[in-house]
């Protein structure tokens, strides 16, 4: 029996497909199923079970077009309000694949209607446990994407599910989150490639701590979540349509200015210091790489026409995948080539690079301010001193408070200060994007306590 890991390292997921023989099943498959289908086929595997351990908050499924595809039964937690067709599973029930078997273990935490799936050879060894949104590597789901009013019934909830898990699975069984690889569906960090179950009764804070202070933990640590979480949900619940992945429509530099112009959303795909080095005035730069899906996603207003801006058509058609994954299906165009052909007779735009070094130089001067566009805990863990703090998410509801003159804007690694420094650049302010890892920050001897 073979678990393969299909990994969504820019939403901080995984997906598996369980292989015996010439029979498949696959746990919680993002949306685009073409990677599914050709690891199967790889396989010399037919996909006969689709199974999802919960409905999804963070990406959109690829459950129900992949089981209608190959032809497969669609499993979802029973209790969950769906509006097709599909086999509801209760605590217990067993999925009968041939050589393959699953039981369904019922893990309320992430969701109410969570379920986990103990992975079963044909004698009823126990081959692996798929916990989804509940036994992470070192931490479990979060416990407020339900909503409010349901977070401390669902923390408690949490708390005794994972502790099930480790009552009920042999120690030596392999865990096989969906979430803990960088998904905001983490309530705190993650640790590890891997993990068995035994080894997390040593390192996860629901099999360490007593319950009221795991749940007491597990909430004061609970911080914001990307704002297209709200949309997720919904789709999921509704039916997600069928994927297309063409390539959106071109649109000439003409064209391209017009929408600028009339303030419509238009993201310039390339690397942030290849966009501060010139840039068409008005744009935004959200470089496509791992955070880039995250980001456009949590500020995207949703529903507004998008226009891409990318140096090839690869770089669109790796854009537009990552943004179906989030339920962003329709795009208005995109403008491919070096930028300099895509000025329409206007000039391009730059700002600085720097780093700490430089600004530890130069934070003394009267002209000089510091934006960091962190979130608030991790401004209030550490910041550079008189640097006025507007979390990233915030920024466009905020653009009277940034500071006028020469800002400096950085986040944690350059990312989100590259997104923020886009932004603000406008004629009357000088921006410079601070590159660099915010542990120098402390090497330059920058942070302070105002």
């Amino acid at each position: 029996m073979d678990v393969s890991i299909i990994e969504t390292s820019s939403l901080g997921d995984r997906s598996y497909l369980v292989t015996e023989a010439d029979v498949a099943v696959v746990v919680d498959p993002q949306r685009d199923i073409d990677r599914v289908l050709a690891l199967a086929n790889d396989r010399g595997a037919r996909i006969t079970h689709v199974l999802e351990t919960h409905i999804h908050n963070d990406y959109v499924t690829g459950g129900l077009e992949l089981s209608r595809a190959v032809e497969a039964e669609y499993i979802v937690p029973a209790g969950d309000d769906v509006d097709y067709e599909r086999r509801a599973v209760h605590d217990g029930d067993l999925i009968d694949a041939g050589p393959i078997r699953l039981r369904v273990m019922h893990t309320p935490g992430h969701t109410h209607h969570h379920v986990s799936y103990v992975l079963l050879d044909a004698t009823g060894g126990t081959h692996g446990i798929f916990t989804g949104g509940s036994m992470l590597y070192g931490s479990t789901g979060r416990t407020d994407l339900v909503g409010p009013q349901y977070t401390e019934e669902l923390t408690h909830a949490q708390f005794r599910s994972v502790r099930r898990i480790a009552d009920e699975v042999p120690a030596d069984t392999p865990v096989y989150p969906t979430h803990g690889f960088g998904s905001f569906c983490s309530a705190t960090p993650t640790s590890g490639d891997s993990s068995t179950v035994g080894q997390q009764r040593d390192v996860n804070p629901a099999l360490t701590r007593d319950e009221q202070a795991y749940v007491d933990e597990l909430i004061a640590g609970l911080n914001t979540y990307p704002a297209y979480y709200a949309h997720m949900g919904v789709i999921n619940r509704a039916g997600p349509s069928p994927l297309d992945l063409s390539a959106p429509e071109p649109v000439d530099p003409a064209e391209l200015r017009r929408r600028i112009d009339a303030g419509e959303w238009v993201v310039d795909l390339r690397e942030r210091t290849a966009f501060a080095a010139g840039h068409l005035g008005g744009t935004l730069g959200f470089e496509l790489s791992t955070s880039f899906v995250t980001y456009l996603g949590w500020l995207y207003k949703w529903g507004a026409p998008l226009t891409l801006i990318g140096e090839s058509d690869e770089q669109i058609a790796d854009a537009k995948r990552e943004l179906v994954r989030i339920g962003v299906d329709e795009l208005a165009g995109a403008a491919v080539g070096e930028i300099h052909t895509l000025v329409n007779g206007h000039e391009l735009r730059s700002y600085r690079v720097s780093d700490f070094a430089e600004l530890t130089r130069e934070i003394d001067s009267e002209q000089v301010r510091v934006l960091d566009v962190r979130q608030k805990d991790e401004y209030e863990d550490g910041h550079v001193r008189g640097a006025v703090n507007i979390p990233l998410h915030d920024l466009a509801e905020r653009l009277d408070e940034v500071p006028r003159g020469e800002v400096w804007v950085h986040c944690a690694s350059g990312y989100r200060a590259s997104v923020a420094a886009s932004m603000i650049d406008r004629i009357d302010r000088i921006v410079v994007l601070v590159n660099d890892d915010f542990e120098k920050a402390y090497d330059q001897g920058l942070i302070g306590t105002s």
